[in-house]
């Protein structure tokens, strides 16, 4: 049984789902606990062998104190460890999000290119999607190779929002 600590937060982009391991960061989603859990209870059923949530708000306090920081201009670099599961390519993209420094953007090129495969446009931009902790690994920064913002897993308002928090100025192609 791996048993995975959650606990809500609010924030500037509405309520957000923190969970994690005894490794780490695992999962962050947009919404409450209660509009989130089946989709959560779903993912966790794939990622780890017989998952047991827990609400465990002493177990994500660090996260939930960084988050706040970032949202108030405080914090530009989340230090947390993280239990990433994911392929090998998936890993390997958001170790690459992860090193995207606050308030600049990529192209799925760029992450291609950064990671050794460029021709992997299209699979850089899924794996972006799966990214199971939006914000802390920022694929909120990466955008289309002609400069717009393209879609984001929990809106492209969030995303406008978070780069905007950034200092980011961008093109949105809704």
């Amino acid at each position: 049984m791996t048993r995975i600590g959650y606990a809500e937060i609010e924030s500037p982009i509405g309520p957000l789902t923190l969970c994690a391991t005894a490794a780490g960061l695992c999962h962050i989603e947009f919404g409450s606990w209660r509009d989130m859990a089946d989709k959560l209870a779903g993912w966790a059923g794939k990622m780890y062998d017989a998952p047991a949530f827990e609400q465990d708000p002493a177990l994500l306090a660090e996260t939930a104190e960084q988050l706040r920081a970032y949202f108030v201009g405080r914090l530009q670099r989340f230090e947390l460890a993280l239990d990433l599961r994911g392929t090998p390519f998936q890993v390997r993209v958001w170790q690459a999000l992860y090193a995207i420094p606050f308030g600049e953007t990529r192209s799925y090129l760029q992450i291609g290119e950064a990671i050794g495969s460029p021709k992997a446009v299209r699979a850089v931009g899924g794996a972006n999607n799966r990214n199971p902790v939006p914000i802390v690994v920022p694929c909120h920064r990466v955008i289309g190779k002609d400069g717009t913002m393209v879609g984001y897993g929990g809106g492209v308002g969030i995303k406008r929002h978070l780069l905007q928090l950034e200092g980011v100025q961008a093109r949105f192609g809704e």
